[in-house]
């Protein structure tokens, strides 16, 4: 565990306060220390420090040394999954997430200590100071109030051949978003990723062969991850995933990426489980990482046998309600059956309705979540506005420092409750 990945995340800079004169280290020190109690004792174990909190959160260190590597029985698993039927693969998930689940050592699909932990923090330091409420740099561009990410990972020849209309399913509603390709699993049509692209798209990378291979060892990896630097430089893409949400942070620091996107919040149905408890963006070293917030379309259509997007959407209520990120990951090989297909339009339809949201390609998310955390003043982060939290963790918008911008924050005061509970 490296805790130097984590430090940029503090939540002094997190909340970037906007105070003359700016709050003492030792008082954010006293602020964390009293909010560090709302989180699983897990994650401060090893004391209320600042740097051990956000190692054990975001860099889940909570769950133990041997996180990152799959167990026995996951890589027997993994090895023989392409000759097992669906039908048991989808029962062994089930069965495996459900276990987890239920083991309680993060919530799903919302697991809300980490947000109130942020807001907790803020709010002792306004106390500290004597103060009523304090000013910050917005979480997202023209005070919108939270972020609304697309992305899409092509597994398979046969989701490749459905991804334009998946495209056009997208763009109907008024969406972009990013198809991550695998390079040396099919044949990669580069037509259709120039067409993507043209048509205001991204394109990313998912992976090198999609075999679960990559992670087997830090030599593995570090082959792998020269010649995926190769292939992300040949596509144009800043961003990836990795195959299964298999993960190592300190040897992701390899990759010649601006944002990664293989972490999440919660979910106990991925290989490995855990998430980094986070609805928000954070800096992980080198790079942005950009959690996925809302429980794939696999889980939610196949194992868990939703009909309707209902779990998506009580999931972007909290998301809204706390200013964080909506992050879907769909897959095109699994939107070409109808019952998944008809469930990601009714969201779609139901996301196009409201206005509130910053609806972005992830690079555009990363890019500003870099400026934000950045920006000394203001001034300095276009597009970007001053919003208030007051003592009952509610936030008002203040001025906007490009009132004709793209994403203007609306003129009437737009309060909004924090329900920072599950």
């Amino acid at each position: 565990m490296n805790p130097d990945l984590y430090r940029q995340n503090s939540p002094d800079r997190f909340w970037r306060v906007l105070s003359e004169p700016e709050p003492a280290r030792e008082e954010w020190e006293l602020a964390i220390s009293r909010a560090a109690a709302v989180l699983p004792a897990e994650a401060w174990r090893e004391g209320d420090q600042v740097d051990s909190i956000l190692a054990q959160t975001l860099g889940e260190g909570q769950f133990g040394p041997g996180h990152w590597r799959l167990g026995r029985a996951s890589e027997v698993y993994y090895a023989l999954k392409p000759v097992l039927p669906r039908s048991l693969t989808r029962r062994l998930k089930g069965w495996y997430g459900a276990h987890r689940a239920g083991a309680g050592r993060l919530g799903w699909p919302i697991e809300s200590r980490y947000v109130r932990f942020q807001f907790d923090a803020v709010r002792q330091l306004a106390g500290i100071l004597g103060r009523p409420s304090l000013r910050f740099l917005d979480f997202w561009p023209g005070g919108s109030q939270y972020a609304w990410v697309l992305t899409h990972d092509i597994e398979t020849e046969a989701g490749q051949s459905f991804a334009s209309e998946v495209a056009d399913l997208d763009a109907a509603f008024g969406f972009r978003s990013a198809f991550n390709f695998v390079p040396e699993r099919y044949r990669v049509d580069r037509r259709l990723m120039e067409n993507l692209r043209e048509r205001g798209f991204e394109i990313g990378v998912h992976g090198l062969k999609h075999d679960g291979k990559d992670f087997r060892s830090e030599s593995e990896f570090l082959r792998r991850a020269a010649l995926t630097n190769c292939h992300l430089h040949d596509f144009q893409a800043v961003g990836f995933r990795a195959p299964l949400t298999h993960r190592n942070p300190d040897w992701m620091q390899a990759l010649d990426v601006e944002y990664d996107a293989s972490f999440f919040d919660t979910d106990p149905y991925e290989p490995i489980a855990g998430g980094t408890m986070s609805i928000w963006p954070f800096l992980l070293g080198r790079f942005v990482e950009l959690p996925y917030t809302l429980t794939q379309d696999y889980t939610v259509s196949t194992v868990l046998g939703e009909t309707t997007p209902r779990l998506w959407l009580e999931k972007v209520d909290f998301i809204r309600a706390n200013h964080g990120m909506a992050l879907l990951n769909t897959h095109p090989d699994y939107l070409r059956h109808p019952k998944t297909w008809s469930m990601y339009s009714a969201f779609l339809e139901a996301m196009s309705s409201r206005g509130d949201h910053y609806h972005a390609l992830p690079r555009e998310v990363a890019r500003w979540w870099r400026a934000r955390a950045a920006a000394a003043a203001i001034q300095d982060l276009p597009e970007g506005s001053v919003a208030i939290i007051g003592a009952d963790g509610e936030i008002s918008r203040s001025e906007s420092a490009n009132p004709n911008g793209r994403h203007a924050a609306r003129t009437e005061d737009a309060r909004s409750s924090a329900a920072r509970t599950a």
